[in-house]
């Protein structure tokens, strides 16, 4: 019986995560494929590759408008497609990697079989409407925190290779709430009909859509990025979050989940794979997601 529990039959076979088509993961903001020698998706690459996924790692602008970050990803998919032969491929696209997968799939479905939203702006993001309120309303601000914003995203960038533009404003002006609303009239597919419900698993574009995302912003002690994020959550005045995303916003298509144990890095296994050690291992959301997406034949 002991061994029957332990082996958890089908969640350890070659070929659990094995997807019809490739899955590509789109990284947030300030994110990255890997920089200096940290993997912004820590170790899901390899888990998922290790059941039978075939995946890429994308890049694309550490901070830009959501359409310009859509672009990218658009030719890297392109890009993908052509070295396969594959016919589409899965996105899964973290924070401001959300709207950004969207893009793709509402502009060119073609390509796109399936988008799965962890932890994403999809409804806005409040710390955005704060930092916009800030550079709009106070004289000077918004130089700096474009100085500070673009010289971080550019150095990012500069340990990534990735050679992209940078303009933390645009990125910040796309995050707000208002601006992600106006993208969701462009974009509407997968997106609910009112704030906190949950949209169509498959839209009429054909593509599915998922989301899954994190509550609880102060998960783990030893995580350098625990404090900071504790920080962040003030600003939801109790509404649930991760720490930079609303539950609530996070919704796209079928929610399977808008409350784990995590927090808005928890979601991509950061730091180095410290989470709330009674929350389930990130990891193992991503092989699940991937299951989910082999029987939906996606």
């Amino acid at each position: 019986m002991a061994l029957a529990i332990l082996s958890l039959p089908g969640l350890t076979t070659a070929d659990y995560t094995e997807t019809r088509y490739p899955i590509v993961l789109v990284h947030g903001l300030f994110g990255f494929d890997s920089a200096a020698g940290v993997d912004y998706w820590y170790r899901i690459p390899e888990e998922l590759r290790q059941g039978g996924a075939e995946v890429y790692v994308t890049q694309v602008s550490a901070a830009e408008d959501t359409e310009v970050r859509g672009e990218q990803l658009a030719r890297q998919v392109e890009d993908i497609l052509a070295t396969t032969g594959a016919g589409k491929v899965n996105l899964i696209g973290h924070s401001h990697g959300g709207p950004t997968a969207r893009y793709v799939a509402s502009v060119y479905p073609q390509m796109v079989a399936s988008v799965s939203s962890v932890g994403g702006v999809n409804w806005g993001a409040r710390m955005a409407d704060v930092l916009q309120g800030v550079s709009d309303n106070v004289p000077f601000s918004g130089d700096l925190i474009g100085y500070l914003g673009n010289a971080l995203a550019g150095l990012i960038d500069l340990f990534s290779g990735g050679g992209n533009q940078q303009d933390i404003m645009a990125a910040l002006k796309a995050l707000t709430t208002e601006e992600t609303l106006a993208f969701n009239q462009l974009y509407p597919e997968g997106v609910p009909a009112e704030y906190c419900g949950e949209g169509q698993r498959e839209a009429g574009n054909g593509v599915s859509y998922f989301s899954w995302s994190g509550a609880k912003p102060l998960t783990n002690g030893f995580d350098p990025s625990d404090a900071l994020l504790g920080a962040t959550s003030i600003v939801f005045l109790g509404e649930k979050n991760d720490g930079l995303v609303s539950s609530c916003s996070s919704h796209l298509g079928m929610v399977i989940r808008d409350d784990y144990r995590m927090n808005h890095l928890d979601e991509v296994n950061q730091v180095l794979g410290l989470h709330d050690i009674w929350s389930t291992d990130p990891v193992t959301l991503y092989r699940q997601q991937a299951n989910r997406l082999k029987n939906y034949s996606f």
